[in-house]
């Protein structure tokens, strides 16, 4: 790199741990108007340069998060972009895409798309892209959404639980996804069918609503396993990229081997909950843990681990799916009428390093994970997802040994009802910066405006 090159470098954040593509090493980060220039030996410090040195504390790239509903405008009483861009600089994570359900009207057209934008102006923390919905009847919308800035499109193959945003089958989804593959942008697939489902609402009729055992048995593996035979033919047929979000059943993930060892341009993702949390020790009435589809038995959850070590599980998202309290209906403790979804955008990634370090992996696991993989889904690699030359300088200090208890004071989503409330947890974000410029210093956010819309 050229002295001149150096001589603009404007900050250095450095430690004895910043993970890098290349692995953990001692290295100074060299900034320059937001971007990373260098990541250059430890006491490489340019003159004039302003120093950050966090001693021995990790620096990992900041977490792309691809899945969270931010749900405004039209329920920001659920939450919104202020809250949950707030939350997610307090936990790392720089950049968000936000689903285009939940919020009124649903991210399915391009005048949705314009008042989505015009809500969050002025209000993101992060940066923060937009996916779109596919949904029955807005094909012709699909080519002018690309071509206003959606990264791509989200859709149901079962009831989303709200009625602004229908879900499609085989005859909706193959145009769509030719369409897709066209426009060269992934189709992201809620991957449960409603036919195993209805078919286990029959025996259940008669149980407990509010016994977890009653709602697993409801969203049965069998509803995956079909679901993502049918993504994979559709996927084969039209060769549109592919991507299953929050995949739960162990079962399944054979499925998935098999589209890798084909070849199809086929990925998924798994959330925090599924990697942390077991169905055998979730209570009855603990209607904050109810999602879809559902946190499933221990072993199931080990082997999501496994297939994340071997690569059939790509990446980590957040599923971040809040409601109001009364939504979660924790007072009647009713599996059946509570909203179902898991709030969790502050606390992915102390909860995924917490059970990631018990089996073994490491930071660069976690970066690869929660920040390289999710960037790549959201064509956004060369801007962000690793702390190297190039990307934007967004970056989150972790005191990867210190533990935490998750207090209601700790939580800034809007409402602080998640299952993770009471957990102890390993891993402190102690600063993220935003573009080289800290905004969450490990007590307060230093500004709630600094997000640009991707």
């Amino acid at each position: 790199m050229s002295q001149n090159v150096r001589q603009t470098v404007d900050r250095v954040v450095r430690s004895t741990r910043v993970v890098t593509p290349q692995g953990e090493v001692a290295a100074a980060v060299h900034i320059a108007g937001g971007k990373i220039v260098r990541v250059a030996a430890w006491g490489e410090v340019p003159a004039g340069a302003a120093l950050d040195d966090f001693g021995s504390l990790a620096i990992l790239p900041g977490i792309v998060d691809t899945h969270v509903h931010l749900n405004e405008p039209g329920r920001t009483e659920w939450e919104g972009f202020a809250t949950a861009t707030a939350a997610a600089a307090a936990g790392g994570t720089t950049t968000l895409v936000d689903m285009p359900l939940n919020s009124i009207p649903p991210t399915t057209t391009r005048e949705a798309l314009s008042a989505k934008r015009t809500a969050a102006r002025g209000q993101c923390a992060v940066d923060v892209g937009f996916w779109g919905g596919v949904v029955p009847g807005n094909l012709g919308e699909l080519a002018g959404m690309v071509a206003d800035g959606i990264r791509g499109f989200k859709c149901f193959l079962v009831d989303s639980g709200v009625e602004e945003f229908g879900w499609v089958g085989e005859r909706e989804l193959l145009p769509a996804m030719g369409a897709l593959a066209q426009l060269e942008v992934p189709l992201l697939v809620h991957a449960e069918l409603a036919g195993p489902i209805d078919a286990a609402a029959a025996s259940l009729a008669e149980l407990d609503p509010r016994r977890y055992a009653t709602y697993l048995a409801s969203r049965p593996p069998a509803a995956e396993e079909e679901a993502i035979a049918l993504v994979a033919d559709l996927c084969r047929r039209t060769r549109a990229r592919t991507h299953i979000v929050h995949h739960s059943a162990a079962s399944a993930l054979p499925l998935l081997r098999a589209a890798h060892a084909e070849a199809l341009p086929m990925t998924a993702e798994t959330c925090p909950h599924y990697l942390h949390f077991v169905s055998e020790r979730i209570a009855d009435g603990a209607t904050p843990w109810k999602c879809a589809p559902p946190i499933r038995e221990e072993a199931n959850r080990e082997a999501l681990w496994q297939a994340l070590a071997d690569g059939v599980l790509e990446m980590i998202a957040s599923d971040h799916s809040p409601c109001t309290p009364a939504l979660k209906a924790m007072s009647e403790g009713n599996f059946a009428t509570a909203w179902g979804g898991v709030a969790g955008l502050q606390l992915a990634l102390p909860v995924v390093w917490t059970q990631a370090r018990a089996r073994g992996h490491s930071l660069s696991h976690i970066a690869r994970w929660m920040a390289e993989r999710p960037a790549k889904l959201a064509g956004l690699s060369e801007r962000k997802g690793s702390i190297a030359a190039g990307r934007d300088a967004d970056l989150v200090v972790l005191d990867a040994e210190r533990e935490m208890e998750v207090t209601p004071e700790l939580i800034r989503h809007r409402h602080n009802v998640t299952p993770y409330r009471g957990e102890r947890l390993t891993g402190v974000v102690c600063a993220t910066y935003l573009r080289g410029e800290m905004i969450w210093d490990g007590a307060r956010l230093l500004g709630n405006d600094r997000g640009d819309l991707l």
